[in-house]
């Protein structure tokens, strides 16, 4: 039987400078007593406009300091907050373990949630799922929502006074955005909703790619300079909207599978993202993608300050590119939705294709 197609997104995006000085007025319809649970740079950049926004009403704030890791016993602490003060809206203030920690916190109570990001590295905002962590800091699983947030608001002010290495992190996890949802559709394969995939999601893929081209140089100077301009806030909607509704509606494909097997590695310190980008030249090569096009997207990523060679992800032995070949290659990873699937030999022989070309612009 034919694979439904179906789209999801948050239900409101909100995005521009100051924006937390009108929280209270955008997201009143939530609810009145709030949980925030904020990283420590969250609730120093946050705290003051949020509580602006409030001023007036008698909406009751709680506000909360999670340890930087969404484990499972931080989000059974922040449950039991919820419950004891009857919370009515989470809202996860920081980087990607405060908002996923808000997100699981939201679904296991059936309350609202809202994501209220303070960098641009990854497009998880938008999202409809939360990396969940144990304890001690190892994995422990994906936990898929049926829903994804209820809200999304975007302070263009607080990502501008962030350090710039986070906004190009996410510039490479945006930019394989396109690619991997063209290469899921080519095999008809399921978009991380397990739905088939629309016209609607390719086309916010394609803007996204496009915006990425537009835009990305001059919102790299703004972000050094901590002003916000309109090429700024270009950026910021392509990284976290554009890109998280779009691969949450499209797809994955080999870029973020490189990823996956890149965390494999006993030192990986590279960023998501940069490894997002990297990946993304492997998957062109994989492709056979017309030279012009990876050359374009490999120009790109040197323009913008993104990895084109293995040793500034800071792999250096043929040993470690066959482990991320081999990790990326498992069953169940992403890379499977290419046209033909991918073995690791064959991804090996990608990865060393693209690193050599890109040791040419050097």
């Amino acid at each position: 039987m034919a694979r439904l197609r179906l789209m999801r997104a948050p239900l409101k995006y909100v995005q521009g400078k100051d924006s937390l000085l009108h929280f209270c007025e955008q997201l009143q319809d939530l609810g009145s007593k709030w949980l925030f649970i904020c990283s420590h740079s969250g609730y120093k950049n946050c705290h003051d406009k949020i509580e602006k926004s409030f001023e007036g009403t008698d909406n009751v704030r709680h506000y909360e300091v999670f340890s930087g890791i969404s484990s499972i016993g931080e989000i059974e602490k922040m449950r039991k907050i919820v419950r004891e003060e009857g919370i009515d809206t989470v809202v996860g203030v920081g980087g990607g373990s405060a908002i996923d920690t808000a997100k699981a916190t939201a679904y296991y109570e059936k309350i609202h949630d809202v994501s209220c990001p303070t960098v641009c590295a990854t497009d998880a905002p938008c999202t409809g799922l939360s990396v969940i962590y144990n304890d001690d800091h190892s994995f422990n699983s994906y936990l898929f929502y049926p829903k994804n947030p209820d809200a999304v608001i975007v302070d263009s002010a607080v990502i501008a006074n962030a350090p710039t290495r986070f906004l190009i992190a996410g510039i490479g996890d945006a930019l394989g955005t396109y690619f991997e949802g063209r290469a899921c559709v080519r095999t008809d394969a399921p978009s991380l909703e397990n739905g088939g995939i629309t016209r609607s999601a390719m086309a916010l893929c394609e803007l996204c790619y496009k915006t990425l081209r537009d835009y990305s140089a001059a919102a790299i100077r703004a972000c050094e300079n901590h002003v916000v301009t309109p090429a700024l806030d270009a950026i910021i909607e392509a990284n976290t909207y554009l890109s998280g509704v779009g691969a949450d509606n499209a797809g994955l494909a080999a870029a973020h599978s490189f990823y996956n097997g890149y965390t494999g590695l006993e030192n990986h310190p590279a960023q998501h993202g940069l490894c997002v980008a990297f990946g993304t030249l492997v998957q062109l090569q994989l492709e056979g993608a017309p030279r012009e096009e990876f050359d374009e997207v490999q120009n790109f990523c040197r323009e913008t300050g993104l990895p084109v060679t293995l040793a500034e992800l800071g792999v250096t032995t043929d040993e470690q590119v066959r482990k991320i070949a081999e990790l990326a290659c498992v069953e169940g990873e992403s890379i499977h939705n290419m046209v033909a699937d991918v073995t690791a030999e064959q991804l090996y022989d990608a990865i060393l294709a693209a690193d050599a070309l890109g040791k040419e612009l050097q």
